[in-house]
């Protein structure tokens, strides 16, 4: 069966090898028709800490590495504005 790969936006680094990735998804509600934005956030393992705020990743499925993780960076598409 093949792992997921979700695409966000990095809006945390301060843990080590550790960054929080909000996700969007976007879709219709089936009763009124109207267009709506969900984000959910993911922890993801970082393991060379290259990662920064704003940065577009990929996140891809993996083994749990900690009670809340469960996810690795698969690369970064896009470098943000670092703060």
């Amino acid at each position: 069966m093949p792992k997921k790969i979700l695409k966000g936006t990095v809006i945390s680094d301060k843990m080590d090898k550790t960054i929080v990735v909000s996700v969007e998804r976007v879709f219709q509600d089936p009763n009124y028709k109207k267009i709506i934005r969900r984000r959910k956030k993911y922890k993801a393992h970082d393991e060379e800490n290259r990662c920064q705020v704003g940065d577009m990743v990929e996140i891809i499925e993996s083994r749990p590495i900690s009670k809340t993780k469960r996810w690795k960076v698969l690369r970064i598409l896009k470098e943000g504005e670092g703060q």
